[in-house]
């Protein structure tokens, strides 16, 4: 069973032991356009213990700048280096990880977002913006194998249609040296309290047509970690993963070898870790706040 961090003593302890929080956001940070309650007093009560905080997320269709701005109207203190999404993680990945050449362009379907770090990180872009019109038939004819195509990157795509998966298709089926991206395999988006189908819903058509899976950067898959990792120089067994979901958040601080800490603020009810099956985090808490309520 997870140790739940319910007294001074145990939230002191935990907290000597980590330099670096991974910080999901949805659910621990917020509810839609709700801060949750104590949020920004625990922000600056854990930075002032000297430790970083790097804010993790899915969200494909925003850029750290165009995600920024949420932090800044919830009046919670960020910065773009503070923030690490999907399309981010897929930028970074190519060019330090993957060490993508210069002379090679990616075939986006995604947002702006994700065009917008891409190019930041100097990587040509093709597709994202400029493919949202019907095809026909004779208009498939049109589209060939293009070798200058290093990487087909999937992305959260409000216009996918069948031009976009058939040049997509094209260049990685004509290409096994093509790198085939997704930027997290998310199924379902909470939206206007319902759902919609999301950025891994939309990689059905490719995978089962190439018989080929992806790379996946968002949670709970490990490349994203790795990327962290590289980029802040991060001591793994003094890092811990911060989040409300066990199948995403906790199992990618697992994945990963990280710490883990549950908060029950969102979807993971406390109920569920009773469970055999249950993913188990090292830790776990009422709210991320209550780093901050039980020191007082």
């Amino acid at each position: 069973m997870a140790n739940k961090l319910s007294t001074k003593l145990e939230v002191e302890e935990f907290l000597a032991s980590i330099d670096t929080f991974l910080v999901d956001c949805d659910g621990v940070l917020w509810k839609g356009s709700e801060v949750i309650d104590g949020i920004r007093e625990t922000l600056d009560y854990i930075r002032g213990l000297g430790k970083r905080i790097l804010f993790v997320t899915n969200n494909s269709i925003k850029s750290r700048r165009q995600y920024l701005s949420k932090f800044n109207s919830l009046g919670i203190k960020s910065s773009e280096e503070e923030i690490f999404g999907s399309s981010y993680a897929t930028a970074y990945y190519l060019k330090h990880i993957l060490h993508f050449p210069d002379n090679k362009k990616v075939y986006g379907v995604g947002a702006d977002g994700l065009r917008e770090e891409l190019e930041q990180e100097g990587i040509q872009v093709c597709g994202i913006g400029e493919d949202n019109e019907a095809i026909t038939f004779d208009g498939l004819k049109t589209i060939q194998p293009d070798d200058t195509i290093g990487a087909v990157v999937m992305g959260m795509d409000i216009n996918v249609n069948y031009r976009k998966y058939a040049k997509a298709f094209t260049y990685l089926h004509h290409n096994t040296e093509c790198h085939f991206i997704a930027t997290n395999e998310d199924i379902l988006d909470p939206i206007a309290g319902t759902v919609f189908p999301a950025a891994g819903a939309f990689l059905s058509p490719l995978t089962i047509a190439l018989d080929r899976k992806p790379i996946v950067m968002g949670k709970p898959e490990k490349p994203m970690i790795d990327c962290i990792v590289k980029k802040y120089h991060l001591d793994k067994s003094r890092t811990c993963m911060v989040g409300d979901r066990l199948n995403t958040d906790i199992l990618f601080g697992i994945n990963g070898g990280l710490k883990t800490l549950l908060v029950l603020t969102g979807i993971t009810q406390e109920s569920e870790l009773a469970s055999e099956q249950a993913i188990r985090p090292d830790h776990y808490a009422d709210a991320l706040s209550s780093l901050y309520y039980l020191t007082r």
